[in-house]
């Protein structure tokens, strides 16, 4: 069963703000992707609010988040994106989710 995470940031305001917060997604995706047991890993940013952004996480089950967190890569996020959002990275909403067979 796929299980996907849903992960909603919002950025501080600044359009250099914006553009390392979409230079690290971009990364992260292109490197995240490439992890075994990684589906997709898209990155959205709101059509109207240039400030809010979505990551969709979908990997071959719950346990792959495992994989995930080893990723050497893994450890750079909160120091490179914690300090581009309005809240402190422990704030974020996640959600997560098991998606049915249809």
């Amino acid at each position: 069963m796929v299980f996907t995470l849903v992960v909603h940031l919002y950025a501080k305001e600044g359009a250099e703000v914006e553009q390392k917060l979409r230079t690290k997604l971009t990364e992260c995706s292109r490197v995240y992707s490439k992890d075994k047991e990684t589906i997709s890993w898209v990155v959205l940013q709101d059509d109207k609010d240039p400030r809010a952004w979505c990551l969709v996480e979908r990997y071959v089950r719950q346990s792959s988040l495992k994989e995930h967190a080893e990723n050497p890569y893994f450890k750079t996020f909160a120091p490179d994106v914690g300090p581009l959002l309005e809240k402190p990275i422990e704030e974020l909403n996640i959600q997560m989710f098991n998606e049915i067979d249809t």
